[in-house]
Formats: structure tokens, sequence, C-alpha cells
């Protein structure tokens, strides 16, 4: 289980945040497995068919919860055992940009070597100025399609929309995610074979699912009470579906999207792909009762089990029966769904460098190579031996230090940057994530071309008919882009930006790394094959 704690403390080196809180918490990653018929749990079995599953202390994950300028130190012991699955780890801090500590991203062989089976590292760091929603989940391979994934919220006491919602805590936080009757690694293989991505069994909201055949597992219930408003934060932990999410009767007003503050923006359902979340704020002001929370999915596929529409949840008014809703029909004539490019950053608007000519404009073009292997620019990702971060702190500085299978691109500290990532003709929405940054979307997968007030987030969905994103090179680090699609990611879909590497190694940005950090690669490198 995880265990948090708080104190106060003086952190030099974070100066923006000097006394900031310290929180602790404790992470056993270890596998769950099956109940038996005498001990049935339905954390175990989430739609109800059992499997063996990895956990982050309890299924869903431990719950992280901070504050604006905290320092999180989140210990992480591998009880990883099960021969099924992948037994050493990694977790990325999904969304945090690492500010100095690139060590603790999370990602495996770009910023640390695997956390061995039987042993444990303790991520530290600062959240600095960051608030709003986020995740954690595995970052080696497949994992965290086995479960290994949890929310992660960081509050600000001061936020500037606070007036807009009267509820904004644990029980407005709501989890979507696939869910696989089989382990990842033996559906990593399949797709190698045939090339076509693993259908989920089922689609959770809350940890809990159903799907055709299988038993009327209980749906989770959300409570609300009438006159209140609540912030609801919304995470996509998928490996593979978006979702579209409404609630019967009702529209909300999104105030989030990837913990970047937007101006509100009246809706009544949104598209959310793999990794993606949004905050809105919702007014319980229809009439006490049940109405249905509906996600349906869209993935690429079918399968006799799945059932894409059946993706629901309940909103229940405090009052109301316990009975499921007979409610139809999502939002209301007078709004209509999200479109992204319709979101406008509340704070700070405006993409890096307007729209002047960026200081170095990249084009990614991706597409399927056969063989169940993906490719950006005619590049399969493949994981190098030694971590990207680790290379850069020990000298590499151009893009003919890397191997060519790591498809680095080396980037000028301060440089405005901007990626025009073509999509591929697959009938697939693919949900890029740059770490260490957010960015500007300057133009959508629809909608015109926006310099003065574009949305900003850190993950956003290509199509065939392609993106254009901006950031400013403004944080030292190797930083991951990658198609969120787990599948994808562990075919190649991938590319990483060493951005300023002598400033990684010397000055005021270098990077912090902790002695532990250096310990991992000698004990992952000493393990047999199979615990690799």
């Amino acid at each position: 289980m995880g265990f948090k704690s708080t104190i106060l403390t003086l952190l030099p080196f974070f100066v923006a945040n000097a006394y900031a809180a310290d929180v602790f918490y404790t992470m056993n990653v270890r596998s769950l497995h099956p109940p038996s018929p005498m001990s049935p749990t339905r954390s175990s079995r989430p739609d109800g068919n059992p499997r063996s599953s990895i956990i982050a202390g309890q299924f869903g994950g431990v719950p992280l919860v901070a504050n604006k300028g905290d320092t999180l130190h989140i210990n992480v012991t591998n009880n990883l055992f099960d021969p099924t699955m992948r037994r050493s780890t990694s977790i990325h801090w999904h969304g945090l940009f690492q500010d100095r500590t690139a060590s603790e991203d999370g990602p495996s062989f770009v910023n640390q070597c695997p956390i061995s089976p039987g042993h444990y590292y303790q991520y530290n760091f600062n959240v600095g100025e960051q608030t709003g929603t986020y995740w954690y989940h595995s970052h080696l391979s497949t994992q965290y399609a086995d479960g290994e994934r949890g929310t992660l919220v960081i509050y600000d006491p001061d936020d500037p929309q606070k007036d807009l919602w009267d509820v904004d805590d644990a029980s407005t936080i709501i989890t979507l995610a696939d869910w696989y009757h089989t382990p990842a690694e033996q559906l990593m293989a399949q797709f190698k074979q045939d090339g076509h991505e693993p259908v989920p069994g089922s689609g959770l909201i809350n940890g809990v699912g159903r799907y055709i055949g299988g038993p009327q597992v209980p749906w989770a219930v959300v409570n609300v009470q009438q006159g209140k408003r609540y912030r609801f934060r919304v995470v996509n932990m998928a490996a593979f579906a978006a979702f579209t999410f409404s609630i019967d009767g009702h529209t909300f007003d999104v105030i989030e999207t990837d913990g970047i503050a937007t101006v509100p923006l009246t809706v009544s359902s949104f598209e959310i792909h793999a990794a993606q979340r949004y905050s809105f704020v919702l007014k319980a002001n229809q009439s006490v009762n049940n109405y249905w929370i509906n996600a349906p999915m869209t993935v690429q596929g079918s399968s006799a089990i799945l059932d894409k529409q059946n993706v629901k949840a309940i909103l229940r008014y405090a009052g109301a029966p316990s009975s499921d809703p007979t409610t139809s029909g999502a939002g209301s004539s007078s709004a209509a769904p999200l479109q992204e490019y319709q979101l406008q950053t509340l704070i700070n608007p405006g993409a890096p460098g307007g729209s002047a000519p960026a200081d170095r404009t990249i084009d990614l073009n991706f597409d399927a190579a056969g063989n169940g292997l993906w490719e950006v620019n005619g590049v399969s990702y493949v994981p190098p031996d030694l971590p990207t971060l680790l290379k850069i702190i020990n000298g590499a500085t151009t893009a003919n230090d890397f191997n060519p299978t790591e498809n680095t691109f080396v980037l000028e500290r301060g440089q405005v940057v901007e990626l025009r990532i073509h999509g591929a003709d697959h009938g697939i929405t693919h949900p890029f994530h740059l770490h260490g940054h957010a960015f500007d979307v300057v133009q959508s997968a629809s909608g015109p071309t926006n310099y003065v007030n574009p949305p900003r987030r850190d993950v956003i969905g290509v199509d065939q008919g392609g993106v254009i994103i901006r950031f400013r090179a403004d944080n030292p680090g190797p930083w991951f882009l990658h198609c969120h699609i787990d599948w994808h990611l562990e075919a190649g879909l991938a590319v990483v930006f060493a951005e300023a590497p002598a400033d990684q190694r010397t000055g005021p940005q270098s990077q912090i790394i902790p002695a532990a950090w250096n310990n991992l690669c000698p004990i992952y490198n000493n393990l047999t094959q199979e615990l690799q």
C-alpha cells in the first residue's frame, strides 16, 4: 500500500520554492494474482475476469497528491516475480517537467535503467510551479497495460479559477482505462507476428467495467449533491483506447487540459486520447436522480467480448435510489462536443515566437513498417543499452554520438522548436506525448492555424492530417516524444530530443544525479535475461 507524510525543509537548489513541503510516499510494485473462488476481490478482476496483474500499491495505483511547490519523494520497491509479466520496472510521472531532475523522469533506457526485482529506488523531484491533473505509469515496454498506473494531482491553494467550484478532492477524480485479459508480454509478441494491435477485453471507469459474456459487475458510482459545483478531473490511463466522455442530462465547463488552465468552455462531451487529461466544472443542477456517465471506446479492431459502447458509470445525486439510471442521451442541445482547437490557454497564452519562423523546424513522418514495427522518418526506435542521459553525462553532444536507432535530435538551448508531425492513414489517431515540456498546439488535427491563443498540453492526437506544435527548448534533458499507444511505442514509434547536452553536464541547469541512480544500471545488467 502507499504511505504519505509531509514535512517542511530547506531545499537550496530549488530557488523558486526555498521553503517547500516534502511529501513522502512508499509504493510497493507487485504482482496481484487472481482470487480464489472462496476469496474473490473485485480489485484483482475489475471486469470480473480473473487474471494476474501488476499494481502500484493497490489496484488503480496509490493516489498521489501534492501542492504547488512541493517536493515528492516516492520510494518504489520492486516485488515483481510473476514470470508471465515484466519483472523489472520504472515509473514515469507523466506531464511533470523534471527541471534538473531528468534522472527521475522514468523512461527506461532514456532517463534510467530499470529497477531490478528485489530492489528499490526513491524518485525525488520538485513539482515547481506546475499544478493540475497528472498521472504515473510504468515506462518499461508495455508493462503499464498490466495495471501499473495511477493518478497524481497537484493542487494550487491560489488557483485563479477556484471560485468556479465547491468540491475538488479524491471523490472527483475519474479514471478511464482499457483492460486486457492476457498479460502484455504475450500480446506484444502476437502483435510483432501479425501487426494487429491487441484489442482490450473491456473499458473501465474508476477501475470497473464489463465485457460480453462476463458477470454483471456493479458500476462505479460518482456521488454529487444537488446545488453544488464539482471540479471533475478525468484521466485516460489506457494503453490503446480513446474515449468519448459525457454525462446524460448535463453539460459542463472544461477548465484544464493536461495540467494547463484553460478559459472555461461549455461542452456536452469531449474525446480524450490515451494519456490526456481534462478538468471540467459540473453544476449538479438537475433533478435528484441517477444519470449515466458514458465513455464509449475508440479502438482499432474488435473481439467477441469487447462492447465498445458499454463503458459506463453512474452519477448519483444524494437522495436518489441505489439503482441503475434510466436516462439516455448525453448533454443537451445547448452545447456542442469539444473541438480541441477551441480551447484557449488561460495564463500566458500564445505560442513561443508568435507567428515568426521557428528557430528549428522538424518534420516527423511516421508510418507502419510491417512486422509489427513503426517508424519515424524511416527509423524504428530501439532502446540503447546505456540510457541516453548517462551517455550525455559521459560526454555525448552531437547526433552522431547516439546510435542511429535511438532516433535522437539535438536541440540548442533556448530554441523555438516547431514540430510538424505528419500522420499515416491507418484509421488510428496516435496520441503523441512530449516529455519535459508542454507545447502549444498551433494546428490541431482539425481547425485553423493559431499562434495567438492556441491550446497548450502535453499529449496531442495525430491522425493522417497531421498537427503542428511548438515549444521552447528551455529545459535541458533527454526527452522522449512518442506515441502513447503502448504497443506502438514498443514497436518503435518514438524519437528522443537531447536538449542542450552541454548544459546537462555543467552550469546552473545541470542535472542533479542521485548516487542511487548510478547503481541502477550495474544491478540491472547483472540480471539474467528473463528478469530483464
